[in-house]
């Protein structure tokens, strides 16, 4: 039997210990992939770069196209069913790393606008992997929410759901949190627009680290807010230089972007593939993984929501995200935007890291809760 081949973004980590017991690798760019490097291809795996439609996959023999990431919107699904080309996408992969990533956000404008987070309602918009998560860890963190998602209600009852009306009326924080669709009953392409954007607290903090597209831009450059984190936005890399310029955190498309989150994308479209071939999923890549990160330091603060902010930047700080595509330059800003993607440094989950238990028992509780280690 002729040996596979296998065409891989080579922005997926450990690509070459999980997949190459399974066929030869060409490991490209997920830009520059194209239909000649697939012509006598057998699988195709991407990530969010590679657009994958008629265009690309029609003159090739690729059977197989495996998504680590999450979103869908660059991905032709009905053209691929009806080649008989099987699809799968990881969804939920990323959806810790990207509640993280708004939790620490949360603590982060808490600790420059001086506010107390269980005074604050934080509004989730779109209550699937991420919006569930986000809701578990506001609720350990006695964050109050409210949340908005109709298909949820529709299917399990309108109790405890609001409209997004009333939502975005009533929340201290918005945060997005839906797939970018332009069909069906529920349509996401911008959402959020001209006519209810005026809703918005002035005071309150809008976050997007869902997906481009679901806000209206140029909408959300004529509200007048309090702050704004952006994570996700149109057109990029070559992001929209107002918007990047009016966002008080902006950073690269990167809330996902945690190792556990790469990593289990990466291993559930291996299995998926494995189980496509039959062939047994083999372990020894795991050795590959990096070592526990170091424990992290108690703050001496009796302040326990200024203790978490210290924990928590202690674990990522979202800064230095923003100052890694930060310039006056927006020429700049668009190449490093990319760059930094690619050339990710190692971020790691709560669930990672080590602390010492302190004589505050509640706060104990709660970083047991958000899944900290204590010892």
């Amino acid at each position: 039997m002729p040996q596979k081949k296998l065409v891989i973004d080579d922005a997926i980590p450990y690509a070459d210990a999980i997949f190459s017991h399974l066929g030869q690798i060409t490991r490209l760019p997920g830009r520059d992939i194209n239909a000649e490097h697939l012509k006598h291809a057998d699988a195709l795996i991407v990530r969010s770069r590679t657009q994958v439609n008629a265009e690309l996959l029609k003159n090739s023999t690729v059977q197989f196209v495996g998504s680590s990431v999450v979103g869908l919107d660059h991905i032709d699904q009905a053209w691929l069913a009806e080649q008989g080309i099987h699809f799968y996408s990881a969804q939920g992969c990323n959806a810790n790393s990207v509640a993280e990533y708004v939790i620490n956000g949360l603590f982060d404008m808490a600790e420059h606008k001086q506010w107390t987070l269980a005074d604050k309602t934080l509004g989730i918009v779109g209550v699937g992997h991420v919006g569930k998560l986000l809701k578990q860890k506001a609720d350990a963190l006695g964050i109050k929410t409210l949340l908005n998602d109709p298909p949820r209600a529709r299917t399990e009852g309108e109790a405890g759901f609001c409209s997004l009306d009333h939502l975005l009326a009533t929340a201290d924080i918005v945060s997005l949190h839906t797939p970018l669709t332009q069909e069906g009953d529920h349509p996401s392409y911008q959402l959020l627009n001209k006519h209810n954007m005026t809703l918005i607290k002035p005071d309150a903090l809008l976050i997007n680290a869902a997906r481009g597209g679901i806000i209206d831009e140029q909408a959300w450059l004529g509200l007048k807010n309090l702050a704004n984190i952006i994570d996700c936005w149109q057109g990029e890399p070559f992001i929209n230089p107002a918007l990047y310029y009016k966002a008080d955190i902006a950073t690269a498309h990167i809330a996902g972007h945690s190792l556990e989150a790469k990593v289990a994308g990466s291993e559930m479209v291996y299995r998926q593939l494995c189980a496509f071939w039959n062939i047994t999923p083999q372990t020894a890549w795991q050795h590959h993984l990096p070592d526990a990160p170091l424990a992290l330091q108690h703050p001496k603060i009796d302040n326990e929501q200024q203790a978490l902010a210290h924990i928590f930047k202690q674990t990522y700080d979202l800064r230095l995200d923003d100052q890694a595509i930060r310039s006056q330059r927006i020429e700049q800003v668009h190449a490093q935007f990319e760059s930094h993607r690619r050339h990710y440094p190692i971020r790691r989950e709560w669930a990672q890291h080590k602390l010492k238990k302190t004589s505050n028992k509640r706060l104990n509780q709660t970083l047991e809760t958000l899944g900290f280690m204590l010892y």
